[in-house]
């Protein structure tokens, strides 16, 4: 030994890294397969080896030790309202539009697009979940945008483009373009409707001499948003006041941030957000000082325009919670295999292991909903599809969410003081659980939205749950008497059994897809926790009879 040195370093794990991450995932790989995306396959493969290399891993890392700048005024003293990135935020966006991960499924809508997608996007999850906020956007845009045709026909080949494109430019030089969403205000925040930002329309002749022809149709906008996400972004969807008797005049408006003049749109960034998480992300707020939009959607119907751009981004929520999860259990799994505690590895104590298997029962079931939630999505003319999304989109963005936060302080003990500090990247993957079931929709709205999923079409809801639950009910009786009772709770459902309710329809799908797919050994385990039983209040709560050793081993499958 040196003779300046005190001590020999052993007993650490190496850090995870160097691995396929869709490989090491079975759960994902076969989820791939069934919810009609197989053909995506080797796309995927690739994608996955690429996002488990170390190099790319540690970008997360780069990417939030150096956050965002606002820079208000250039050198001249002009105001500029420019957000600075470091290099690795620019990396992980540019194989992020490369990937297409904001734009596959609408730039070819082929059977099993959004599943591939989602799958991607999961993947994504398991490197850094900051850039996933302005791909998401742009991704959810899309639907909204198709209702005002003259501005889809000049921005969505620019939206839908593989090419990350940084520059802050007119949308016409530009060879991508990205978007974001400003809706909630200081006074209401979720209540969209205490919106105070007014939208006055311009006259023809006025817009025709501010703007030329293109300005056709243009309103000008005065007010304010509390959060602004990625303000960088080349246009934002926004809501505002269209009348003076209120609510009844809330509207969607398009805002570029240059118009088509060249000029600056007067969107004044006042401040970054400081958050707990996703800080490598710029979330702002902003000001409107007679900036122009253009209506997106009929007058006074903002709010309904708007939630079809909110389904989408509910969807990510799901998945990328999903991604999270995975990646915080990829660490601790590789940790307790990798470091030995009173006399053997970590992954072999009978305690540890089922904490252990408890978190990849969680994140397989997790996986497996996402990608059926996408297979909703892919579906929008069936009815019984389109009727379980609805119910299982907010159910799902409430429970996968509500479990990530748990999920993710649990992995990071597993790790004890390691997984606490920062140099490691569990106290990161921990900060961002949250902002999934914050952004979009609360969890208690998220279960109001359950309650009116089921108020507004009950038979449809009920007999869309029945055909995907009952498969797995015939095969297994100690489920077929939880969808029993589900049923009658669905029958009684109020608001203040909301939460209760969407909890147990989560778990019934989840249950369902591993009765049906999963191995026997991971179906009787989550069957023997989560539903002969409440899910309770910690992991590692698994009956001692079950075979943890092919659990995880199935969890993190590596190469010998």
């Amino acid at each position: 030994m040196n003779p300046f040195d005190t001590h020999d370093v052993f007993n650490q794990a190496p850090p995870f890294g160097g691995v396929n991450l869709l490989r090491c995932d079975p759960a994902l790989r076969e989820g791939l397969e069934r919810e009609g995306a197989g053909w995506a396959r080797e796309r995927l493969d690739a994608l996955g080896a690429r996002l488990g290399r170390a190099d790319v891993l540690d970008l997360a890392r780069l990417a939030n030790s150096n956050g965002p700048r606002l820079v208000s005024f250039d050198r001249s003293g002009r105001r500029v309202d420019e957000v600075e990135f470091h290099p690795a935020w620019h990396e992980l966006m540019t194989l992020m539009i490369g990937a297409g991960a904001h734009s596959a499924p609408w730039a070819d809508p082929r059977p099993g697009a959004q599943v591939a997608r989602a799958a991607a996007y999961l993947l994504f999850g398991q490197v850094e979940n900051g850039a996933q906020c302005p791909v998401t956007m742009t991704y959810a845009a899309v639907p909204a945008l198709r209702h005002a045709p003259r501005i889809a026909e000049r921005w969505l080949p620019k939206i839908l483009s593989n090419e990350y494109d940084p520059r802050s430019l007119p949308v016409e030089q530009k060879r991508g373009a990205l978007i974001g969403m400003g809706m909630t205000e200081k006074q209401g925040g979720t209540d969209v409707r205490a919106n105070t930002t007014r939208a006055t329309e311009m006259l023809p002749r006025e817009a025709n001499l501010r703007l030329g022809p293109e300005g056709e149709g243009a309103w000008r906008i005065v007010g304010h948003k509390w959060f602004f996400s990625a303000p960088q972004s080349d246009a934002h969807l926004i809501l505002a006041q269209t009348d003076e008797t209120g609510s009844a005049g809330l509207s969607c408006f398009f805002v570029p941030r240059y118009l088509p003049d060249g000029s600056r749109n007067a969107i004044r960034v006042q401040r970054l957000k400081d958050k707990l998480g996703n800080r490598s992300n710029a979330s702002s707020e902003v000001e409107f000082c007679d900036a122009i939009g253009w209506l997106v959607g009929p007058v006074g119907r903002g709010i309904p325009t708007i939630l079809e751009m909110g389904s989408h981004t509910r969807l990510d929520c799901v998945v990328g919670t999903a991604g999270i999860m995975r990646a915080a259990l990829c660490h601790a799994l590789n940790h307790a295999r990798g470091r030995a505690a009173f006399g053997k590895p970590l992954a072999q104590q009978p305690l540890m292991r089922n904490v252990l298997a408890d978190l990849a029962l969680e994140s397989e079931a997790a996986t497996a909903f996402a990608l059926r939630l996408a297979r909703c999505f892919d579906k929008p003319d069936d009815p019984i599809e389109s009727a379980l999304g609805r119910l299982l989109t907010p159910a799902g963005k409430y429970w996968l969410c509500k479990r990530g936060p748990a999920f993710g302080a649990e992995a990071m003990e597993v790790m004890g003081g390691n997984g606490y500090v920062e140099d490691g990247p569990l106290a990161r993957l921990y900060r961002e659980f949250p902002v999934n079931s914050i952004w979009e929709g609360s969890g208690n709205v998220m279960c109001l939205d359950v309650l009116r999923a089921l108020g507004k079409a009950p038979e449809a809801a009920r007999a869309a749950l029945e055909a995907e639950l009952a498969p797995a009910a015939r095969r297994d009786a100690r489920f077929a008497r939880f969808v029993q009772q589900l049923g009658d709770d669905m029958a009684q459902a109020d608001e203040a059994g909301a939460r209760r309710l969407a909890e147990r329809l989560v778990v019934a799908v989840q249950a369902a897809l591993l009765i049906q797919h999963a191995p026997g050994y991971v179906s009787d385990a989550f069957v023997a926790s989560r539903i002969e039983q409440d899910v309770g209040g910690a992991f590692g709560r698994l009956p001692s009879n079950l075979d943890f050793e092919a659990i995880l081993a199935r969890a993190l499958a590596l190469p010998e």
